[in-house]
């Protein structure tokens, strides 16, 4: 196999490059670094079959010619983040769909295989949980720039299912959901690598909103290894919609009292308001988990790593860093 990943210096990006590598499949990897890191590719320089780029998806001569020389591409490059996504919509709106629409142009015109990554965010407020792909999406009002994100992920997956229906290009749109592990930064307000880092420095770990909030973390191993790598291969996943993830469910409170646990910190857990951590009027989803009975029917997948398998990674992660 021969694949593009645009984001691939990205955190998810970086691990689906070194596991098709392990395949020996060849990799090419488009990134501008905008949220990306060299240092997440770095030890994948001089490996046989390994190539990247740092450019943007919006050189189309580039990313015409790198389609050209690919089986599958995979569409990582997004803006992410709660934090980035308040602070620059603008950029999340236009990164994220010009971007798609760059890169289903240009892939339409071989019928590449894309894989779009899109995101449980794009479930909205809905309160009926666990999330099924065909459930309805509930977006709060143009107002709260927090749901730009969403939008704009949506609008991905619309154009991408056009033209499959239109144009017959091959797509598989995957859902995300909190996908976490090692080399991932809590740069964009990722809570996970935050909760660590201040618990290893001793600093309190902030909490915002009251904890309540609920969410469904997945390890990137299972999101490469066991669904994105799986899903390629499988002709019934094409023109799906699919939710990868785990079902196994948290608050953050309990998150953060386990992170502390865990790292053996004396770290406070402060709270902090919405509204002081991100805008006035910010709203977020009391909870996040997964249907996952289509994925499971389509590649058998199950995620096999825990939340304390997790944490306990990250944490040494941010140890030997």
């Amino acid at each position: 196999m021969r694949a593009l990943i645009t984001g691939g210096a990205g955190f998810i990006g970086s691990h689906l490059c070194e596991a098709l590598l392990d395949r020996g499949s060849q990799v090419l990897i488009l990134d501008n670094l905008s949220t990306g890191s060299i240092d997440n590719i770095a030890h994948l320089k001089g490996r046989p079959g390994f190539e990247y780029f740092i450019d943007s998806v919006n050189n189309e001569p580039l990313l015409a010619e790198l389609i050209d020389r690919s089986d599958v591409v995979f569409h990582l490059a997004a803006a992410v983040g709660v934090k980035l996504i308040v602070e620059q919509p603008v950029h999340t709106i236009e990164t994220n769909v010009h971007g798609t629409e760059v890169v289903l142009k240009h892939a339409n015109k071989k019928k590449k295989l894309v894989v779009i990554a899109s995101t449980s965010e794009v479930y909205g407020k809905s309160n009926d949980v666990p999330f099924r792909e065909d459930a309805d999406l509930v977006l709060g009002p143009t107002p709260k720039h927090r749901w730009a994100y969403a939008c704009s992920k949506a609008i991905d997956e619309f154009l991408a299912l056009a033209y499959w229906k239109e144009r017959k290009l091959p797509v598989i749109i995957v859902r995300f959901f909190n996908t976490v592990g090692p080399r991932q930064t809590g740069q964009y307000g990722m809570v996970i690598p935050n909760f660590v880092r201040q618990a290893l420095a001793g600093e309190p770990i902030t909490v915002f909103g009251d904890g309540t909030q609920s969410r469904s973390f997945t390890h990137v191993s299972d999101v490469v290894g066991n669904g994105l790598l799986q899903l390629v291969s499988e002709p019934q996943a094409i023109g799906q919609v699919v939710n990868i993830g785990t079902t196994q469910e948290t608050t953050i409170a309990m998150l953060a009292e386990r992170i502390r646990e865990l790292s053996g910190s004396k770290s406070i857990i402060r709270y902090v308001p919405y509204d002081e951590a991100y805008e006035a009027g910010f709203e977020d989803m009391p909870r996040r988990v997964p249907d996952l009975g289509r994925i499971f029917s389509l590649i058998g997948y199950k995620p096999k790593h825990s939340l304390d398998d997790i944490l306990v990674q990250v944490i040494d992660y941010f140890r030997q860093k």
